[in-house]
């Protein structure tokens, strides 16, 4: 509109003059929108970039399940949410390692930003797969041995990740706490996971020089379980379990066969109690999940998997279960119930 003056005629000079300004104030009106689009756009795309993290796990049990949920908690406090700015693709294997080398494959076919693997054969299919794409393992009993790093002060490679190695002295302690005169003890695990072939070996190096004898019951599948702990019958005061993952898919047939032999059953797994375990001291493995999900933030924000060292968890939580107890055919120790984080009815 032109501008008029108070009398109703056209005023020209100041009319340029106002139209001056008019389009100097647009100009910079606009030019600030334009800025300000851009800081928007940039901020939008900083912000709304899609990231891809693949998570696989060797089966579906309580302590895996504890870690995935684990990850992604820690994954969406730092700011990466599933379906805003991250990808979330998860795969079980089902207990089948052949499963667990095509989930592997694909996952890099997809070229994901980060790999999660669960379990040590998981990882193992996923390390095979590639070596260029950042692989975060998590419930690994002994990297070094599985040859997925060569050491754990930062591997130099794609690969890094979260342990649930546990000291045996504890654990042995917590077994001769609850059953004094303990001379035989029964371990049930799969010959194929390596973890749990680790964790034999070492436990019979432990064991042997204290006069205790560990009878193995290897079982290959999970429907195996429960004729492995047959075997143990009437030979063991107690049968050992680990984290072995077609052991813990299948403890409710493990504490059918404990209950009706009378064989107690001690854990490290902290779920197992809930179970049918009488007693677990174990690593918080939703904790361990959380851990493992800080490195892969560490990794999506630009660091690189092998200049961060594997995180292993130092505290180690102890559950009991009386009733467990009471159905296996012994009591708890008072003092074993009292150190307990806790009490499972």
């Amino acid at each position: 509109m032109l501008y008029q003056n108070r009398f109703g005629h056209f005023n020209f000079s100041k009319a340029l003059l106002l139209g001056g300004v008019c389009t100097a104030l647009l100009t910079g009106c606009n030019q600030s929108a334009q800025d300000a689009g851009s800081t928007d756009s940039a901020t939008g795309d900083a912000a709304t970039e899609m990231k891809n993290v693949a998570i696989t796990a060797i089966v579906e049990h309580p302590a895996l399940d504890d870690v995935r949920k684990g990850v992604i908690d820690e994954l969406n406090e730092a700011g990466f949410k599933d379906g805003e700015n991250l990808t979330v693709n998860f795969q079980s294997a089902q207990g089948n390692t052949a499963t667990a080398g095509q989930i592997a494959k694909q996952f890099v076919a997809d070229n994901s930003d980060v790999i999660v693997a669960i379990g040590t054969p998981s990882a193992q299919s996923v390390a095979a797969a590639t070596s260029t794409i950042p692989l975060v393992f998590s419930a690994v009993t002994d990297p070094v041995e599985a040859k997925l790093v060569s050491k754990l002060d930062g591997s130099g490679t794609n690969v890094t990740g979260g342990s649930d190695a546990l000291p045996y002295e504890p654990q042995i302690a917590l077994m001769r706490q609850i059953i004094p005169s303990l001379k035989n003890v029964g371990y049930v695990y799969s010959p194929g996971e390596v973890n749990s072939t680790i964790i034999l070996k070492n436990l019979k190096e432990k064991l042997t020089p204290m006069g205790i004898t560990v009878h193995e019951a290897p079982a290959q599948r999970s429907t195996d379980i429960a004729m492995a702990a047959r075997s143990l019958e009437g030979k063991v005061d107690m049968i050992y379990t680990s984290t072995d993952n077609n052991v813990v898919s299948a403890y409710e047939s493990l504490f059918q066969v404990a209950k009706e032999s009378k064989i107690p059953l001690i854990a490290s797994d902290t779920s197992s109690v809930a179970r049918g375990a009488i007693a677990a001291l174990g690593v918080d493995y939703y904790a361990l999940g959380r851990e493992t999900g800080k490195i892969v933030v560490r990794i999506l924000n630009g660091e690189k998997a092998g200049d961060i060292p594997v995180y292993t968890p130092q505290a180690l939580d102890l559950y009991v279960s009386p009733k467990n107890a009471t159905a296996e055919g012994i009591t708890l120790p008072q003092a074993v119930i009292d150190k307990a984080k806790e009490v499972v009815e």
